[in-house]
């Protein structure tokens, strides 16, 4: 079985993949895999829904019909847990979902409840058949999907993985900052709402909590991350049901988190530390990939237990300077001219390509990968480099082609480099495609 994946798709255009003749020998490398997978970035909802006033970045509603563009590009399964996931509030979600459904779709990843959110969907070829879950860690507090119990409904919205976070400073660092919450009065505040029974005091008294942060004292300025435990297991069961259900079985995350590079800086191109213990306990509980996205860059390859991990696949379709309305909120966020119309206020937004996405390079290359599985599981991974295009007018960059020559080199020797931090040894076959094979 060959199973194609990719990033991000935010298309809001017609992607002519069957007609174009420069994309034709990358979709035409999707159509020919037995599964390909995507992780749906904006929501087709006909931009029907109320406008959220928390977006994702910016309020991604597109036309229905992107996805049957994206069907005709060859994807089968797609992720739809994202932080755009209620751009339209719950509204526009269910004008997405229906959507969806009424296309057939086979999508994960959010629902009218948690437990719809969290199933797996299925994908069943000659070839054997694909389970995929789909899971975000970025999202505006109260956006994701609650359970339902037995006396009341649940919350549609995305399956989250929540994670706790830890600020370490130095002890002069702490001592300062805990007198400046005292002389404030937020440790009075603070002890009132425990007293009102609307808060509850950290397990660990040397943590001091301050605006929704908690902070510690230690020798080493750091951000420490961990999974929320009872999202773990409540993924890791979905999982091992797709196990026992299915040939492969696919985990999708979206997280913008970062992580520290060796030099002990934040760095994008670095998973965050809750991230890891997650894709490492989904392969635990049975997944055969975990595939990454979100940043809207590329993060390296790491094999675990003979299973790849793909902590970021960057973005495959990038049309987000092409969303054709955005909400009073969106202009207010901006700092734009209500009379501006959309084109312009991304533009403003970039300062003329000058900041942003369309200032750097890394946001517009990526790879798409094509997993090879026998009866042994992963027995190969070709790598191919893709261009969205950067360079091109505005209406016409965000479509990927096959990159060539010396920018596809640039583009495998940076994905080399990642991963090869991570401890996965890339190297061309006999084709010259890059590639992963499994040790004999």
């Amino acid at each position: 079985m060959r199973i194609a994946l990719t990033g991000d798709s935010i298309l809001l255009r017609r992607l002519n993949s069957l007609e174009d003749e420069a994309l034709l020998p990358l979709f035409d490398l999707i159509r020919g895999a037995d599964v390909a997978f995507t992780n749906l970035e904006v929501l087709p909802n006909d931009f029907r829904g109320d406008p959220a006033l928390e977006s994702g970045g910016s309020h991604f509603g597109a036309p229905s019909w992107v996805i049957d563009e994206l069907c005709d590009a060859g994807f089968d399964l797609f992720a739809t847990a994202t932080n755009h996931s209620l751009d339209y509030s719950i509204s526009g979600l269910r004008a997405a979902m229906e959507a969806m459904q009424a296309r057939e779709l086979l999508y994960a990843g959010v629902g009218d409840c948690l437990e719809a959110a969290r199933r797996p969907t299925y994908c069943t070829r000659p070839q054997g058949t694909v389970a995929m879950t789909s899971c975000t860690s970025s999202f505006a507090t109260g956006q994701e999907a609650a359970p339902q119990t037995d006396g009341m409904q649940g919350r549609p919205g995305p399956s989250a993985l929540h994670f706790d976070t830890m600020h370490t400073i130095t002890p002069g660092h702490f001592t300062t900052l805990r007198d400046i919450a005292v002389s404030l009065g937020l440790e009075t505040l603070r002890e009132r709402t425990i007293q009102l029974g609307f808060a509850f005091p950290p397990t660990d008294p040397s943590v001091l909590p301050i605006g929704g942060l908690n902070f510690r004292a230690g020798e080493q300025a750091r951000i420490t991350t961990r999974p929320n435990a009872r999202d773990l297991a409540d993924m890791a069961r979905w999982v091992e049901e797709a196990r026992m259900t299915s040939d492969r079985v696919i985990v999708s995350i979206h997280a913008h988190e970062v992580g520290y590079n060796p030099a002990g800086q934040l760095d994008p191109e670095i998973p965050a530390e809750f991230l890891r213990t997650f894709a490492h306990a989904m392969i635990d509980a049975g997944a055969d990939i975990v595939a990454g996205h979100g940043p809207h860059l590329l993060r390296g390859l790491e094999i675990y237990r003979d299973r790849p991990i793909f902590y970021s696949l960057g973005n495959f379709i990038g049309q987000n300077e092409l969303v054709p309305r955005l909400p009073h909120d969106s202009y207010l966020r901006f700092r734009a001219d209500p009379d501006l119309t959309p084109a312009k206020v991304y533009q403003q937004r970039t300062q003329n390509d000058t900041k942003g996405f369309p200032a750097e390079t890394r946001f517009w290359e990526t790879v798409m990968p094509i997993c090879e599985f026998d009866e042994n599981g992963l027995k190969s991974i070709r790598i191919y480099p893709v261009s969205l295009g950067l360079g091109m007018e505005r209406h016409r960059r965000g479509v990927p082609f096959l990159a060539t020559g010396a920018h596809a080199r640039s583009i495998e020797d940076r994905f080399t480099q990642l991963s090869g931090a991570m401890g996965t040894t890339l190297a061309p076959d006999a084709e010259g495609i890059l590639s992963y094979v499994r040790p004999s």
